[in-house]
């Protein structure tokens, strides 16, 4: 079903269910990227997931259309993921990222360290630099990253120029990841 062709405020709990099947199979990679970056366990990921999967069902009627399904999505997949974790933290103890290695690590799944380290690091940001860290990784424009995260174009490439040398700086110190 190309959503193009309707009214998404007008749209049957068929053509919703439709929407939304294809939404998640076209688009579930940008869902699980932000779920990576702002959840540290599997039940966390899990639950992340759902939560952004129920707003992008209850905003299928919303959408209007003046910008892209891709852009549409990680806007709510972000914003999701900022007011979940906001929630999460009050539910756990001050225990360090750094004392929770071992819950980053899913050994289900063999992953590059390299990316392993990249998302443990993007995980350590507050919670809009971790949406433009997540947004440059998928080559939105700097125009695209200000309207998703209401802020400015000029703070985008300021905030993007920080982040690149934090990065770096970090990599630096940790040159047994091959970044």
């Amino acid at each position: 079903m190309v959503l193009t062709f309707i009214k998404t405020s007008a749209v049957t709990e068929v053509q919703q269910q439709q929407i939304f099947k294809n939404w998640l199979d076209q688009h579930k990679g940008i869902i699980f990227k932000v779920v990576r970056a702002y959840a540290l366990t599997p039940m966390d990921r899990d639950d992340l997931f759902q939560e952004i999967s129920i707003q992008v069902w209850n905003s299928i009627r919303t959408f209007r259309q003046e910008s892209t399904v891709t852009t549409w999505l990680y806007r709510i997949s972000l914003n999701t993921a900022i007011k979940w974790i906001k929630k999460e933290r009050k539910n756990y103890s001050a225990e360090s990222i750094d004392n929770a290695q071992h819950i980053l690590q899913d050994n289900s799944i063999h992953m590059d360290d390299r990316l392993t380290w990249l998302y443990e690091e993007i995980y350590k940001l507050d919670e809009i630099d971790r949406s433009i860290t997540l947004l440059l990784m998928d080559n939105f424009s700097y125009k695209e990253m200000a309207a998703i995260l209401g802020i400015t174009e000029s703070n985008v490439g300021v905030k993007i120029n920080r982040l690149k040398k934090h990065l770096i700086s970090k990599s630096k110190k940790y040159d047994h990841h091959g970044i």
